[in-house]
């Protein structure tokens, strides 16, 4: 397995396993209220979901084949950008709204049956709950370092779709708050790798070469990134042989700057859930 099949591995496992457990949860309550006939939806909302997703990332990729030289470093800065601003946003909206995601969930379906727009409501509560993350995950596996991400992107979702099966029948008894908190962990090293990595192509683009600073250090002779453990560390966590002042100082900003969201009111103030906004 190369370094890129392990970092889509870790992200399609975690954001996977949000989109089964949404899927799971609105599946298991349209059986507890015997709306059985209105699982279908689920299935719908789910595969158009996946569609687009798969769409947004195929966009991506033939938009990066399009680019080559300076563009593609500016091509690629942005993309990794955007999605540590995508993967930081996800883990706060994660913290603050795990607890009620289930509560969530269950009033929007009860929502759309009481209006009596079942089918509408119910496909539009899973397809933007779903597409959200599918979304998220294109951008993540295109930004991630490494390639050959295809084995270890098929591996995570396969390991999502089981722990939603889990989930949908045993409910309470599964308790995934760890893994939750692990991953987050992971997500948190690696948004802070992608933007240390972003701000390196954007150097190398020329936009930030005035500002990249001096190489720090060397470690290409014992722990090369392009192989091994240094490229597995490359895809994880952004580890570069030389880096320059200016990754570092993204690193370390990154860090300062999530810190500072959990401890700051930002963090604690009710973010309003897409999938409440879409069944609104």
């Amino acid at each position: 397995m190369s370094a890129g099949d392990v970092s889509a591995l870790l992200l399609a496992l975690r954001e996977g396993t949000e989109a089964a457990l949404i899927v799971a949860i609105v599946y298991a309550y349209l059986g507890q209220i015997g709306a059985r006939a209105a699982r279908r939806l689920v299935w719908l909302g789910l595969g158009i979901a996946v569609a687009v997703a798969l769409g947004f990332l195929g966009i991506l990729v033939a938009l990066d084949r399009e680019f080559s030289g300076t563009t593609e470093d500016l091509f690629e800065g942005s993309t990794m950008l955007l999605a540590t601003t995508v993967l930081t946003w996800m883990v706060l909206w994660m913290a603050r709204n795990a607890r009620s995601l289930k509560a969530e969930l269950q009033r929007g379906v009860g929502a759309a049956l009481e209006r009596g727009a079942a089918a509408w409501g119910i496909f539009l509560l899973v397809f933007f709950a779903v597409v959200r993350e599918g979304v998220e995950l294109a951008l993540l596996l295109f930004a991630a370092p490494g390639t050959g991400k295809v084995v270890g992107g098929v591996l995570g979702l396969a390991g999502a779709a089981g722990i939603g099966v889990l989930v949908y029948a045993y409910g309470r008894r599964v308790d995934l708050r760890t893994f939750f908190r692990v991953t987050t962990i992971f997500l948190i090293l690696f948004a802070a790798g992608l933007l240390s990595q972003g701000v390196a192509a954007f150097a190398e683009g020329g936009l930030l070469e005035a500002i990249e600073g001096p190489v720090l250090w060397s470690t290409a002779a014992w722990l090369p990134e392009g192989d091994g453990l240094g490229a597995i560390l490359n895809a994880l966590f952004g580890y570069a042989e030389e880096p320059r002042l200016i990754q570092l100082v993204a690193y370390l900003a990154y860090f300062a700057i999530v810190w500072a969201l959990f401890r700051t009111r930002l963090a604690r103030a009710p973010i309003v859930a897409p999938t409440t906004a879409a069944t609104a």
